[in-house]
C-alpha cells in the first residue's frame, strides 16, 4: 500500500545520512497511519516499502520498531506488520502529536489536547500556588510581563516561545511529575495552532490579562485565584477552537 513516498532525487536509494533517511521515512510512514491514509489493519511489507522509499530494508525495519515503540503497528511473523487500532497508540507521544496535527486528523488531535489542558492546567497552577518557590512565582510574573509585550507588539514568533515557556514553568510548578510530562503536549498544541493558523493575529488581551493573573497568584500564594485565571484561560483556547472547528463533519471552519 503506497503511503505517499518520494524517491530521493539523485536516484540513488540510500542517498544521504542514515539519519536523514530514517527522519525521512520515519515521517512519511507516521503521517500515513495517524492521518488515516493507510488504514488500521492494513498489512505494511518491507520490501514494498524499501522500494517505495528508495531505502534499504534495515532503515525501514528500524522505523517499524520506532513505529512499533509508539503502538501504532505490530509485526506478526510470516504475516507482516499491521496498523494497529487507534486505542493502542500512544497518543501522548510528541511525533504521534505532530504527526496527527501534520494530517487530516488535525482537528481531532487539536480538540484533545485543547480538552486535556482544561482537565490539567488549572489544578496545575493552583498546585504551583500553594507548592512553588517564590523565585518560581516571581519568574512567571516577569515572563507574562514580557508575553504582554511581545503580544501588543503582534510579534507571534517570540509570543508563542514565551507562552509554551510559561505553560511549562506552571507545570512544573506544581511540582507533580506527571503534570510536567505533559508539557511536551501543551507545547505540541500551541504549536500546532500558530503553525496552522489557528491562532488570532494579535493575541487577546484577556489572554494576556489571565495569563498575569494566574502568574500573580501563583507568586502571592493564592491557590483558588491560581485556577479559575487558568480555568479561564483554558476556557477561552475551547471557545476560540469552538468557533472554527464543525462538531459535525469535523472539519474546520474558514477562519477569514
Amino acid at each position: 500500500m503506497s503511503t505517499g513516498a518520494a524517491v530521493p532525487s539523485d536516484g540513488h536509494p540510500d542517498a544521504g545520512s542514515t539519519q536523514g533517511l530514517h527522519a525521512r521515512v520515519l515521517d512519511g510512514l507516521g503521517t500515513a497511519i495517524a492521518g488515516g491514509r493507510t488504514p488500521v489493519g492494513a498489512l505494511l511489507y518491507i520490501d514494498d516499502l524499501a522500494a517505495e522509499y528508495g531505502v534499504s530494508r534495515s532503515v525501514i525495519r528500524e522505523c517499524l520498531r520506532v513505529l512499533a515503540s509508539m503502538g501504532l503497528v505490530e509485526s506478526r511473523r510470516r504475516v507482516g506488520t499491521r496498523i494497529c487500532p487507534r486505542e493502542e497508540w500512544n497518543v501522548f507521544d510528541p511525533q504521534v502529536i505532530r504527526w496527527r496535527l501534520a494530517s487530516d486528523d488535525r482537528v481531532g488531535q487539536l480538540r484533545s489536547l485543547t480538552e486535556l489542558r482544561a482537565a490539567v492546567e488549572p489544578e496545575a497552577a493552583a498546585l504551583a500556588a500553594l507548592r512553588g518557590r517564590l523565585d518560581e512565582g516571581s519568574g512567571l510574573v516577569a515572563l507574562a510581563a514580557q508575553m504582554w509585550s511581545a503580544g501588543m507588539e503582534g510579534d507571534l514568533d517570540t509570543f508563542l516561545r514565551l507562552d509554551v515557556e510559561f505553560h511549562r514553568r506552571v507545570l512544573a510548578g506544581s511540582g507533580n511529575e506527571m503534570f510536567l510530562k505533559l508539557s511536551s503536549l501543551v507545547g505540541e498544541v500551541l504549536s500546532g495552532r500558530h503553525q496552522y493558523g489557528l491562532m488570532p493575529h494579535h493575541p487577546d488581551e484577556l489572554a494576556l490579562s489571565l495569563h498575569a493573573d494566574v502568574a500573580q497568584a501563583i507568586q502571592r500564594r493564592e491557590e483558588s485565584l491560581a485556577r479559575e485565571a487558568m480555568r479561564r484561560i483554558t476556557v477561552q483556547a475551547l471557545e476560540e477552537m469552538a468557533s472554527i472547528w464543525d462538531e459535525t463533519t469535523g472539519s474546520l471552519h474558514p477562519t477569514n
